[in-house]
């Protein structure tokens, strides 16, 4: 197959970003490997884009602080950016919003294209995500149906998974993800990692080391701002989540 059949794709991975670690950046180089390697596809973008401070996950410091810490993340790469919108969202917005918004913009950045002799083609948009985001797929009440058909049936997902998972059972399970498993690429990560952002958090709030678990850009960003805390980290305690509060997705 030659380049100019290989499928254009964009990676877009939501999430609170709490604080980005390796782990996250990680992501993205192994779905990039995963579907160039097939030999279908070209990986031309990633983009990160932060929940926005509405979501009241407990322990969820402030956008601008997530944003930062993103940016500083992906400093070094010259293919994966971050994304402001969804933290500029006055309200939580669902994750198949965030996916379409996105998805919006790439058709607009194609009709934009002031080279008249150039296919428009606009590439693929694949939601980016661990494996615990396609078994969450399966949660009653959590997701709304309508927005797994959107996400899995119109734009596909590339789920990360680990050495033990079983995410062939999980689509099997689902009337809706085996219609639609060609548009799921399941990527296994068979270096075991269990980098966390909860356990990152943990140990900064015991002060404990976290030097090559996040990019060290982070870290020190997270030193000189003294963000996680026993106090940071019982923020929005008593608040229902987003999706349940709203009873509908993300």
């Amino acid at each position: 197959m030659t380049s100019q059949e290989e499928i254009k794709v964009v990676l877009l991975a939501c999430g609170s970003f709490n604080p980005i670690t390796n782990m996250h950046l990680r992501m993205f180089e192994l779905a990039r490997d995963h579907l160039e390697d097939s030999g279908k596809y070209r990986v031309v973008k990633g983009i990160i884009s932060p929940v926005g401070d509405r979501y009241e996950k407990e322990g969820l410091i402030d956008a601008s602080h997530r944003l930062k810490m993103a940016r500083l993340a992906i400093q070094n790469s010259d293919w994966i950016t971050v994304d402001e919108w969804e933290c500029q969202q006055p309200e939580w917005v669902e994750t198949a919003q965030v996916v379409r918004h996105h998805y919006e913009e790439l058709i607009s950045s194609e009709n934009n294209n002031d080279d008249v002799d150039t296919v428009r083609v606009t590439p693929q948009l694949k939601l980016l995500c661990g494996a615990d985001v396609l078994e969450s797929f399966g949660v009653p009440n959590l997701w709304k149906p309508e927005d797994i058909e959107e996400i899995v049936g119109r734009y596909g997902v590339a789920c990360i998974t680990r050495c033990g998972g079983n995410p062939e059972k999980v689509i099997n399970q689902s009337d809706v993800l085996y219609k639609h498993s060609k548009n799921i690429h399941v990527i296994r990560e068979w270096v075991t990692n269990e980098v966390s952002a909860t356990h990152m958090r943990r140990s900064l709030r015991r002060r404990q080391s976290v030097r090559y678990l996040l990019p060290d850009a982070v870290v020190n960003y997270i030193e000189e701002n003294d963000l996680y805390s026993e106090e940071s980290e019982q923020k929005n305690a008593d608040v229902i989540l987003a999706p349940q509060r709203y009873t509908c997705t993300n």
